[in-house]
């Protein structure tokens, strides 16, 4: 018995966000130069009234939509999300009720970004291959414009808002690997460099909150709006991820040869070529999302992975995909799987 990627779908919100619409935002910023850095043209950015939870039901009803039978028999919902309706109760519970699932399943959040989908994904994996569930619908959804101040140049050219859905069932009578154990790594000793401030426990709002400072860059923020350190944490990506990415492989005992599609955490442009000339992959083995959604954080993996099952051969052969994570925690998170 063996956990395996069933389907996946996801769902972004109507309003486009494009390069134009940046410049009538913010007139003095060079467009070209940003889209020759970051490769991204257009984000979806969620309405005023629209939250993650929101876009994470829209992309579990298209899944479920495809295959009504298996409705009944989802029996864990995990939700990875840094963008939750409420402090409690979990937004998980609120989806549960919401996609009109049954009451006896289990339902829990996952306050995990850009590494989060691996993350979830090595949960399903080992809840299903324990016997403690059979089928797992993750759900990724960030809304980062909801952090992010317009006239902080750092983020709001990089960041979309969307959801996806992956259904992990089990498969029976199965030996080979179809979703590998991952592997992890934590160091939140930088988390200051990709944080939102002031709002939580640790530094609760206060009447200095709201104050919009300008940084050494002229970006403008609040300690309510989303901080990013670029700089360090470019250095961080090219400092841990290669590492990581050889130590997938090693894991698994295979070489890039052995993989169809890498896909990794749809940051931007400059840190995927970074990655892949570091590590010599191929343009046709380098999967790229980012100009028509943006970051969209925690969904960047699976809307990746389904945009790649749409391209895949009509042979019987599985595919090979090595995904990787990495980003706010900081944390990184990689593994193998076959779709």
């Amino acid at each position: 018995m063996k956990a395996y990627i069933y389907d996946i779908e996801y769902f972004v919100p109507v309003n486009k966000f494009s390069n134009e619409d940046l410049l009538k935002i913010n007139p003095d910023w060079d467009i070209d130069r940003i889209y020759e850095k970051t490769g991204i043209s257009n984000r979806y950015i969620a309405s005023e009234d629209q939250t993650a939870t929101d876009l994470a039901v829209e992309a579990g009803k298209i899944l479920l939509d495809k295959h009504p039978k298996l409705k009944n028999e989802i029996d864990y919902v995990i939700l990875c999300t840094q963008s939750s309706d409420y402090y409690l109760p979990s937004s998980a519970c609120l989806v549960q009720e919401r996609l009109g699932l049954r009451q006896a399943i289990g339902a829990i959040d996952v306050n995990q970004g850009c590494s989060g989908f691996v993350y979830s994904l090595g949960l399903a994996k080992g809840l299903v291959e324990t016997n403690q569930a059979k089928s797992i619908l993750i759900l990724t959804a960030d809304t980062y414009s909801k952090y992010i101040n317009d006239k902080d140049k750092s983020v709001k050219t990089l960041f979309g808002d969307a959801a996806a859905c992956t259904l992990v069932a089990r498969k029976e009578n199965c030996e080979e690997e179809l979703i590998s154990v991952p592997v992890y790594g934590t160091n939140g000793k930088g988390a200051h460099n990709l944080m939102v401030p002031d709002g939580g426990a640790r530094n609760p709002i206060s009447d200095n909150s709201y104050t919009e400072e300008k940084d050494q860059s002229n970006n403008i923020r609040s300690r309510t709006n989303l901080f990013m350190n670029g700089k360090e944490i470019f250095t961080f990506t090219l400092a841990t991820i290669p590492s990581v990415f050889n130590k997938v492989l090693s894991k698994e005992n295979i070489t890039l040869e052995d993989i169809d599609i890498v896909i990794f955490h749809q940051a931007n442009k400059f840190m995927l070529d970074s990655l892949q000339k570091k590590l010599k992959i191929p343009e046709k083995k380098m999967h790229r999302s980012y100009e028509k959604y943006g970051n969209t954080v925690s969904s960047t993996i699976p809307i990746g992975l389904r945009i790649e099952m749409t391209k895949k051969n009509t042979n019987n052969n599985s595919n090979v995909a090595l995904i990787l994570g990495f980003g706010v925690g900081l944390s990184w998170a990689g593994t193998v799987v076959k779709y």
